[in-house]
């Protein structure tokens, strides 16, 4: 049987070739001495790019992911939102009581505007030893902020220790516990660990001059874990880039993710190309968004990278750190750029007939309404149980969703009437003969009011 459109399938040759050579291309000019990059569709890894020999990549060799560590850190807390046990606008204080920085909200830390500074008191954290938790709170001072709140982006590795400290005190379980459990083993991600797990490639520092290799130590980062301590296969991290690209509702609600992707910060005013959401890299390349992160640690650099509307996405590692200036996000996303410009992902749902009629209440809902002269069309979307709200002019427009919220209203979910309620007028008979939306009235009669 021929498998479904909607099914991923191989890359093209041409596509295939073109990836192949710019990983090649990056692994001489970089130096890198082991370099590989997953292509992932549809939540299937569906072509791996290899370059070096130290050692041979494989998808299944673990590399360290760094800062990409956030992006469970930032899930696990949006989680712990979700069920009720903190609000993102809580003040540090609410949490981390005594701090001298308690003012600090965790939305700020989560998106980096709060101005605290990029790295804890100490030697570098990532290189050494790292300390308890009891150590790091012990270490700040009012002095730790850089800029005021808001002031401008900074990112802030420290923030993210102390939102792992947060984590801690709500759930009254380690950090790493709460990565292992509500996101590794639910998503299949058994090559993701705390600690190097063999086969793992050796990390190294590559001399400028003669080329030889120096290997980089394999530190336990303590309370600092929760901005850059996890290893995982290049299997592994596709798994991850998929849950970004269509999450699990098991381990986070789409909804959320999808507030995860919001900007909250521009990282590059002068051309607005980058910026970051919550716990989320964002960067802008032509007229595509990509979600994600990079990742750095001694002897290591790592990308994720998802594009969401197609559920494509890249990732990759190379054992060499620094990898000339920061390489391998770039090229993640010039191999995510190839693919979806040769092999576009198909944007039509197919449509299958609906089962069964819709319940009166959705179906006197449907159908043709005016607003100022305008017609729209209200059909009802069995799969997702949404009212579809398309405008006859002009052609091709961007249809509303309204989906029913938990108090059983419809709530917009996207477009210029996302978030906004639906509420149906009726008269003395119980019968609809308008539909309000934020006060923008729909009537049966294009001569209505």
């Amino acid at each position: 049987m021929a498998p479904s459109s909607t099914e991923p399938h191989p890359l093209l040759p041409e596509t295939v070739r073109r990836i192949d050579t710019l990983v090649a291309q990056a692994q001489a000019d970089g130096r890198a001495p082991s370099l590989i990059i997953g292509v992932l569709r549809g939540g299937r890894l569906i072509h791996v790019a290899t370059a070096g020999e130290t050692p041979v990549p494989d998808p299944d060799l673990q590399y360290r992911i760094g800062s990409i560590s956030k992006t469970m850190t930032a899930v696990l807390l949006l989680r712990q939102r979700d069920e009720g046990r903190l609000d993102l606008d809580d003040p540090l204080e609410r949490h981390l009581p005594g701090t001298p920085l308690g003012t600090l909200r965790l939305r700020q830390l989560l998106s980096h505007v709060g101005g605290l500074q990029r790295e804890p008191d100490g030697d570098w954290w990532e290189r050494s030893a790292g300390s308890d938790l009891d150590t790091l709170l012990a270490g700040l001072t009012p002095d730790k902020l850089a800029h005021p709140p808001h002031h401008t982006f900074h990112y802030s590795n420290l923030a993210y220790g102390l939102l792992g400290a947060v984590l801690e005190r709500v759930t009254g379980q380690p950090w790493w516990e709460l990565v292992r459990e509500r996101l590794l083993e639910p998503l299949g991600m058994t090559r993701t660990s705390y600690q190097a797990t063999e086969p793992f490639a050796r990390g190294y520092v590559v001399h400028p001059w003669h080329g030889t290799l120096r290997e980089e130590p394999r530190t336990d980062t303590g309370a600092m874990a929760p901005a850059g301590q996890l290893w995982a296969s290049t299997r592994d991290l596709a798994r991850w880039a998929a849950f970004l690209a269509d999450p699990d509702p098991r381990v986070l609600a789409p909804a959320t993710l999808a507030e995860m992707c919001t900007p909250a910060a521009i990282a590059d005013l002068d051309s607005w190309t980058a910026g970051y959401g919550l716990g989320l890299e964002l960067h802008r390349v032509g007229d595509r968004v990509y979600v994600g992160h990079g990742g750095s640690m001694p002897g290591y650099v790592a990308t994720l990278s998802v594009h969401r509307p197609s559920g494509t996405g890249v990732v990759g590692f190379a054992n060499a750190y620094g990898f000339r200036t920061g390489a391998l996000s770039p090229l993640g996303r010039q191999v995510l750029t190839t693919v979806l410009d040769l092999e576009p992902a198909p944007a039509v749902r197919p449509w299958r007939p609906a089962a069964a009629p819709p319940p009166p209440e959705i179906a006197e809902l449907t159908g043709r309404w005016w607003w100022m002269g305008r017609e729209l069309e209200v059909s009802w979307d069995p799969e997702t149980d949404e009212l579809v709200w398309t405008p006859l002019i002009p052609p091709g427009a961007v249809p509303w969703r309204f989906g029913r919220d938990a108090t059983g209203r419809w709530r917009g979910r996207s477009g210029m009437n996302d978030g906004e309620v639906l509420t149906a007028r009726r008269d003395a008979t119980g019968a609809v003969t308008a539909l309000d939306i934020a006060t923008f009235v729909f009537t049966r009669d294009p001569d209505g009011d």
